[in-house]
């Protein structure tokens, strides 16, 4: 079965590119919930129901920072990531 994060044929790529999806597919999908949660609290009649969704979106942005932390700080692919995104202010 495969797999939706992979452009490519998974048994192709390598053990150190599937794991570099799956991260960059958490962080997505972690972004995406702290999405929904703001688009829910931000109509939401209900104090009590409000007041749950804001620990939830909390938590995701929680989970998102520390997932997006580690991705750049300590995985493999932090320092090609840095260089890439945040080397150069001006990008052309």
């Amino acid at each position: 079965m495969g797999f939706d994060q992979y452009h490519e044929p998974a048994e192709e790529l390598s053990q150190e590119v599937r794991t570099f999806a799956r991260m960059v597919k958490s962080l997505i999908e972690e972004a995406e919930a702290i999405d929904w949660y703001e688009q829910r609290i931000s109509v939401e009649k209900d104090s009590e129901a409000k007041k749950i969704m804001e620990t939830r979106r909390k938590k995701n942005s929680f989970t998102f920072q520390w997932i997006s932390s580690f991705f750049l700080e300590e995985s493999q692919f932090g320092e090609p990531l840095q260089k890439t995104f945040f080397s150069n202010p001006a990008i052309s």
